[in-house]
C-alpha cells in the first residue's frame, strides 16, 4: 500500500510541475488523464471493456486490418510468447481487437484488462502504452509506474501506431509484461520489434488497398522497406505510404491531382518528343519479350503489321 500511495503522490507532484511537463512526454500524459479525464492515480480500476455484440460489430468494421495483421502477430508471438508476454492489436480508438498470450498468463493479464473488447485508451485507463502511443501519435514505451494508475505499476508495455494506405492512423500494436526483471535494455528490444512488426502490418494494409497495382521503392527514405508508391499501368501515383510521403513530401491533394511516379521520385525529366519515343520502345520491347522475340506474334499482339513492325524497330534501334 505505501508503494501505491508514493506513486500517486509522485504523480501528483509531477503532473503539476510546468516544466516536468514539457520535457517528459510522460508526464504530460499524466497530466492530461487529471485535467482532461478527472482521472486519479490512487483509483483502482480496469479498463472499460465492450459487451460481446459491441465487440462483435467493431470487429466486423475491422476484418481487414484483422486479416492483414493476423500472420505478424502469429510471428511475433512466436518469438516473444514464451517470455511472458501479451499481444494486443487495437484499432484507432485503442479498442483490443486480436490479442495473443500464454494459457499460464492468461488469468493474471485478463484481471488487468488486456484482453479482447477492453479500452485502452488514456481517458479509460490513464497512462499506457496503446492509449498514450495513440494520443502522441507515435511509439512509446511505458516502465512499470510510468502508467498512471497505481494498480497498473506491475505491468511494462511498448506500442507502435499502425497507419493505413493513406497515412493515417488505423491501430496499434503493444506488447506488455508483468515480469520483474524487466528493464530498460529489454523493452527497448520489444521496442524495437512491434515497430518492425507494425511496419510490416502497414505495408500488408498498403498493398491490399491496392491490389493489382505496381510497387516501388523510395530508394531515399530513412526506411526503404517501408516507403511504397503503389502505381498504375501509366506509371501514376495511385497512393504512399507514410514513410513514403514523409520522404517525398507527398499528400492526398498531390496524389489525387494525377503525379507521374518519375516526377515524384525526382527522376530526370525529358522533353515531350523524347517521352512518347521511350513509351513506344518500350510497348515495342515489352512485346517483344512477351513473344520470345517472334516478330508476327508481337505485330498480332500491338495489332500492326509485322511490316509496321519491322520499320519501327528499325526506327528505333532495335533490330
Amino acid at each position: 500500500m505505501r508503494e501505491l500511495a508514493a506513486h500517486a503522490d509522485h504523480v501528483y507532484t509531477c503532473a503539476h510541475r510546468d516544466s516536468a511537463a514539457a520535457n517528459s512526454s510522460i508526464v504530460a500524459s499524466w497530466r492530461r488523464c487529471i485535467a482532461m479525464y478527472s482521472l486519479s492515480p490512487e483509483q483502482t480500476r480496469e479498463p472499460l471493456r465492450l459487451t460481446e455484440d459491441e465487440l462483435r460489430k467493431v470487429r466486423a468494421t475491422s476484418e481487414l486490418l484483422i486479416a492483414d495483421a493476423s500472420a505478424e502477430l502469429d510471428r511475433l508471438f512466436a518469438t516473444v510468447g514464451k517470455s511472458g508476454c501479451c499481444l494486443i492489436l487495437t484499432d484507432r480508438n485503442g479498442i483490443a481487437l486480436e490479442r495473443r498470450g500464454s494459457a499460464g498468463d492468461d488469468k493474471h493479464f485478463h484481471e488487468l484488462g488486456l484482453w479482447t473488447g477492453s479500452v485502452w485508451t488514456e481517458a479509460s485507463i490513464g497512462t499506457n502504452g496503446i492509449g498514450t502511443a495513440i494520443a502522441d501519435d507515435r511509439p512509446i514505451t511505458i516502465l512499470r509506474d510510468q502508467h498512471f494508475f497505481s494498480s497498473n505499476i506491475s505491468l511494462s508495455c511498448t506500442t507502435a501506431p499502425i497507419r493505413d494506405h493513406r497515412g493515417q492512423l488505423a491501430a496499434a500494436l503493444d506488447i506488455s509484461t508483468c515480469r520483474d526483471d524487466v528493464n530498460d535494455v529489454t523493452l527497448g528490444i520489444l521496442g524495437q520489434m512491434v515497430r518492425d512488426a507494425a511496419l510490416r502490418i502497414e505495408v500488408n494494409l498498403f498493398r491490399s488497398a491496392f491490389a493489382g497495382a505496381r510497387f516501388l521503392v523510395v530508394p531515399s527514405a530513412s526506411n526503404p522497406t517501408a516507403a511504397l508508391l503503389a502505381v498504375d499501368r501509366h506509371d501514376l501515383v495511385l497512393g504512399a505510404t507514410r514513410a513514403a510521403r514523409l520522404a517525398l513530401r507527398l499528400d492526398d491533394r498531390r496524389i489525387s491531382a494525377g503525379l507521374p511516379a518519375a516526377d515524384a521520385l525526382g527522376e530526370k525529366s525529358v522533353a515531350g518528343d523524347v517521352d512518347l519515343v521511350e513509351a513506344e520502345r518500350a510497348a515495342l520491347l515489352r512485346a517483344l519479350s512477351r513473344s520470345g522475340g517472334n516478330v508476327s506474334r508481337a505485330a498480332t499482339a500491338l495489332g500492326i503489321s509485322r511490316a509496321t513492325l519491322h520499320r519501327k524497330m528499325k526506327r528505333l534501334n532495335l533490330d
